[in-house]
């Protein structure tokens, strides 16, 4: 992978329905039978719905051990609780990302009884020096998320990772994470370069567009998923009707993945142990 080379779309992935918690409705993108994972991304779940009755019953306590849960919030409002007594609230345009570590037991609340709720979960995979870490969150409100015209017709928000000379709040030395939204007018282009090396995706939320170069330009759909690979010059041109997406890269860990559940360590024993640690209170 060369910085002057163009990057293209390796394959597409459709997400797929499902629920989790107590019966919330969303989309698994990542983490399904067509993408179990991508180095250092082990999940990602899209939940969108007017709909009271898919959203309410909310994420009731449950554990995570291992690697980190990032959650960005388009509309809606979410509680958040865990067992060290931290607590806080994420609103429209906020993000939560919480490194999990050694170990915590918490709880995701819907905050309201009507109207929008719609956002992103992402789980990324911590390497195995920094599993049993103390747990640590890093909250920020929209107004702490830069926002930025990088060109005509083109709104970036920078939760992690650099765009020009703005960079976003997020720090992640293990994966040294990207994390752009990204909002194109009517047949926009721009052009992103991503880091050396990294493992990327772009997954479209709104709209249509087309990523790639000449004839490897490649047409994704609105809730598909863009594996990307190639070299690191990424040309985005948004169709007729405008885009909205996630741009999402991470240095990939390359190590041994054993999960099951809210756990994912190394070895199989690691992962018996999480299972022991959690019912007799070490969380």
């Amino acid at each position: 992978m060369s910085t002057s080379d163009p990057a293209h779309v390796v394959r597409t992935v459709a997400g797929m329905p499902t629920s989790d918690g107590a019966g919330v409705r969303l989309t698994r993108v990542i983490g399904g039978p067509s993408l179990p994972d991508l180095d250092p991304f082990l999940m990602l779940d899209e939940f969108g719905t007017d709909k009271p009755e898919d959203y309410l019953a909310g994420f009731p306590s449950h554990p995570h051990r291992g690697f980190e849960t990032v959650t960005y919030m388009l509309d809606g409002r979410m509680r958040h609780k865990d067992n060290h007594g931290n607590e806080g609230l994420l609103t429209p345009g906020s993000v939560q990302w919480m490194t999990a570590g050694r170990g915590l037991v918490h709880s995701e609340m819907p905050e309201q009884e009507s109207g929008r709720m719609r956002g992103f979960q992402l789980w990324v995979n911590l390497p195995a020096r920094d599993k049993m870490t103390a747990p640590k969150y890093q909250e920020f409100a929209p107004d702490h998320i830069p926002q930025l015209s990088p060109a005509p017709g083109v709104q970036v928000k920078v939760i992690a990772g650099q765009v020009d000379q703005t960079r976003g709040p997020i720090v992640q030395p293990a994966t040294d994470p990207v994390y752009l939204d990204i909002e194109l007018g009517a047949d926009v282009a721009w052009q992103y370069t991503l880091p050396v090396g990294h493992n990327a995706f772009a997954y479209v939320f709104e709209g249509d567009l087309s990523l790639g170069e000449g004839e490897q330009a490649r047409a994704v759909a609105h809730q598909q998923l863009a594996v990307l690979g190639g070299g690191a010059q990424l040309q985005l041109r948004a169709g007729s009707s405008g885009a909205r997406l996630i741009l999402v890269a991470g240095r990939p860990l390359r190590e041994p993945v054993m999960r099951h559940g809210p756990f994912v360590m190394n070895t199989r024993q690691e992962l018996m142990q999480a299972f022991v640690d959690f019912q007799e209170g070490r969380f």
